[in-house]
């Protein structure tokens, strides 16, 4: 931590005070995980020139592994150096100590703790409440804890005040600054689902890539997606097997640094809300990023992202998709299929159906049927039958609806695709 002075107006009372010298002193220490002590080992063949000397130092070294002298890391830990390096989502902690220096006894001591941000001052004192005295080399003890939820500058404000033997009331404090990092560079893409049975679905992935821009490898022990009150959410980082699903990333969960993850997440809207046509569209609320990881010794990290945002995709007034379609059809046979339309508007229309024929797919039944009135978000499933007559993968076009009330005409094109097959070929020729 940097010590900080303060020069302005308002603290040349603290700069005054400052100058004389104060019964008690202040000693802040940043509380962290200790490291694993690494050594560099040194090792020689037996016919060099130093012969088993090298082994013979190792084995006398109090650090080394017995029987695994060759080891860089060793048995013994090793407290930090300095200061180190604070994360978003990590838990700041310190010890706070105030030590009675003098040969007097001290009245009426209070210790507080303060972390100014960016945005706000917050009270880190586990108490409010003045110790009634503190006699000569005695000290005053206190643990802050704190979970960081913003990046930048922190400044943690230490101010103590006492009384004297002669009554005489004396205040100092100290400023400690640190800056506040970001340990993981989070890119979240939105994906609408395709499907056979609509070229436009409910369904949504999401995929969220997550880099580590630290110096240290991480312990991922939790990616998830919490959704919002519409859908519900599947997660696709695991292999299932009979037994057991085993996630893709393997067993040991480890990211180096700038490595970089992707996770993916289907999420599908709760028949309560797909079931209203519309409901879902604009600017939707989608979940938010739960992220736990681990450093240092266990050392414990959490980030929540913001709100993800998607805009819904827009299916115009009418939403025309597909309930059941075959995957394959024979040459020339007619086969069934179920559409389902859905009054995406806020008025009610009354629909007329037309289905025109293309270069390959022939439409049965009467064209121009009326379908009658439809009311805002109400839906009509409707059984239709058609017949190709080309081989291949063949999309399914032509149909056609007519809103009556507006003379407004709404095309379907490319709705779905069918496998075509002639089934008096065999497979082998």
């Amino acid at each position: 931590m940097q010590v900080k002075g303060q020069s302005s107006a308002a603290d040349r009372m603290d700069v005054n005070q400052a100058k004389q010298e104060h019964l008690l002193a202040l000693k802040v220490m940043r509380l962290t995980k200790p490291t694993l002590f690494t050594n560099m080992p040194v090792t020689c063949e037996d016919r060099d020139l130093p012969g088993d000397l090298f082994i013979r130092l190792m084995k006398d070294d109090p650090s080394t592994v017995k029987g695994a002298e060759t080891l860089i890391l060793g048995e013994m830990l090793t407290l930090p150096q300095n200061f180190g390096n604070i994360f978003l989502g990590e838990t700041f902690s310190s010890y706070i100590s105030v030590h009675n220096d003098s040969s007097q006894v001290v009245k009426d001591i209070l210790v507080k703790a303060d972390l100014q941000t960016s945005s706000q001052r917050l009270n880190l004192s586990a108490s409010n409440s003045a110790v009634s005295e503190l006699k000569p080399e005695s000290c005053i003890d206190d643990v802050i804890h704190h979970e960081v939820k913003e990046i930048g500058t922190h400044i943690l404000v230490c101010a103590v005040s006492y009384t004297t033997q002669t009554g005489e009331k004396l205040y100092f404090r100290k400023f400690f600054k640190f800056q506040v990092l970001k340990p993981l560079d989070v890119k979240t893409k939105f994906y609408n689902a395709e499907s056979d049975l609509s070229s436009v679905t409910d369904e949504v992935f999401l995929e969220a890539q997550i880099q580590n821009i630290t110096t240290s490898p991480m312990f991922m022990e939790k990616v998830s997606l919490e959704p919002s009150l519409m859908y519900n959410v599947t997660e696709l980082n695991a292999v299932s097997s009979v037994d057991d699903s085993e996630s893709t990333f393997g067993k040991m969960s480890y990211l180096q640094p700038l490595d970089t993850r992707q996770y993916l997440y289907c999420l599908k809207p709760k028949p309560e809300f797909a079931e209203k046509a519309g409901v879902i569209k604009g600017v939707t609320v989608i979940g938010k990023l739960d992220i736990v990881w681990k450093t240092n010794l266990g050392e414990r990290g959490r980030l929540q992202t913001s709100q993800l945002q998607r805009m819904a995709p827009g299916y115009g007034d009418v939403r025309l998709s597909l309930e059941f379609i075959p995957d394959t059809v024979n040459l020339e046979e007619p086969f069934d299929i179920t559409c389902k339309i859905t009054n995406c508007s806020e008025r009610t229309m009354d629909l007329v159906l037309e289905m025109c024929n293309t270069r390959s797919v022939h439409w049965c039944g009467v064209s121009g049927r009326q379908l009658g009135k439809l009311s805002p978000s109400a839906s009509l499933s409707i059984p239709l039958r058609l017949l190709s007559s080309v081989q291949g993968l063949q999309s399914i076009s032509g149909l056609r609806l007519t809103d009556t009330f507006l003379k407004r005409t709404y095309e379907y094109d490319d709705i779905a695709q069918v496998c075509v097959v002639c089934p008096y070929t065999s497979p082998e020729s």
